[in-house]
């Protein structure tokens, strides 16, 4: 079997750790399931459990005599009894085996490497990441890799996803797009991990198509932004509009956001434009200005006075700086606000880029 640093995503001495660190492990791509769940944590299993109610309203004396609720049951991880949260009737568990199982039969269509695998709070979203056999190489050695990121969580109401990640080696930013933003659809959901069967097999081959179809659009936008030189106050108003739109409000006035877009760019990409006190952003925003100049790759010519390295620095800051606890801040820059922030703040620099002379 091969050494885990010929296989795993590997992060050169200039690099920041990646954001799932600590979270998750590098995986063998020609482990089994089982192996990959040892090396991740996440050999256990979880259960369905009945729930049970006081029989006397506003009880919480666990001598009470109890029955049994019909509708509701508690999701529970076997190995430590930790509540994972509640479950209806008909929910029925995909356990991680599963998972892992048919992240890898999914992969291997696509000629895919299993990469890193982890969970977060405490079980409820085991996730992989398998990476795809393409990377972008930008001015000054600054390499974007590209990845499949699957996600099964043990949540009530929440179905296996799959969705297209970019990662900077060099600073460990992500990026993940979800596969509904391409031409081919909606890309690959279903509510539990189901048998690898010849239909499976083909949606694979369809959402590798869309994951190839997502990187060449990234890398073409990436190209773009990293070509874009700006100065430090279109920078700054690039970054007011994505995090402090008050702050552009006030500089352009109230009906600033009632122009098209295209309008709106040009006013923040102007060489006219009136400056952004940046004393008067908001605390996160202030934050990212900061970052700008000192991120790692800061230095290198795809970032230095672009509109990448601004974007960047947002991203940066959405991965490693903000929120409370790793498993919050990976949660919501893959999955939640953050990603939407990510994703926004891509299209506006993109929009930004056009107005630049």
């Amino acid at each position: 079997m091969a050494g885990v640093d010929s296989i795993a995503f590997n992060f050169s001495s200039r690099s920041a750790q990646p954001m799932w660190e600590g979270c998750g492990a590098s995986v063998l791509h020609d482990a089994t399931p089982d192996e990959m769940l040892v090396a991740a944590k996440i050999d256990w299993t979880v259960s369905k459990r009945p729930c049970f109610v006081p029989t006397a309203a506003g009880s919480e004396d666990v001598a009470t005599e109890r029955i049994r609720a019909s509708d509701i049951f508690a999701l529970v991880r076997d190995d430590t009894n930790a509540v994972l949260g509640p479950a209806g009737k008909m929910y029925v568990p995909t356990q991680n085996r599963q998972a892992m199982d048919f992240f890898k039969k999914f992969a291997a269509v696509g000629n895919l490497t299993m990469d890193t695998a982890g969970s977060l709070h405490g079980g409820r979203n085991v996730w992989a990441l398998a990476r795809l056999q393409r990377v972008l190489q930008l001015p000054g050695g600054d390499e974007v890799r590209g990845f499949l990121l699957f996600s099964n969580p043990h949540r009530w109401g929440e179905s296996l996803v799959i969705k297209f990640c970019t990662v900077r080696v060099i600073c460990g930013n992500t990026f993940a797009m979800a596969m509904s933003e391409s031409t081919y659809g909606k890309g690959f959901r279903m509510p539990h991990v189901r048998a690898f069967d010849f239909e499976a097999a083909k949606e694979a081959e369809v959402t590798l198509q869309i994951a190839n179809e997502l990187f060449e659009g990234f890398e073409a936008n990436a190209g773009r932004l990293a070509a874009a030189k700006v100065s430090q106050d279109v920078v700054v108003r690039y970054i007011a509009d994505t995090m402090s739109p008050a702050a552009l409000t006030e500089l352009f006035g109230k009906g600033f956001y009632r122009q098209p877009e295209i309008e709106q760019a040009r006013l923040i990409a102007a060489a006219d434009s009136p400056r952004v006190d940046v004393n008067l952003l908001g605390n996160s925003a202030y934050e990212v200005v900061q970052t700008v100049k000192s991120q790692p790759g800061a230095d290198l010519e795809s970032s230095k006075d672009t509109l990448w390295g601004a974007w960047n620095a947002l991203t940066y800051h959405a991965d490693h700086i903000a929120g409370q606890g790793r498993d919050n801040a990976i949660d919501s820059a893959w999955f939640g606000p953050r990603s939407v922030l990510k994703t926004k703040a891509f299209k506006r620099a993109l929009q930004v880029s056009t107005q630049v002379r």
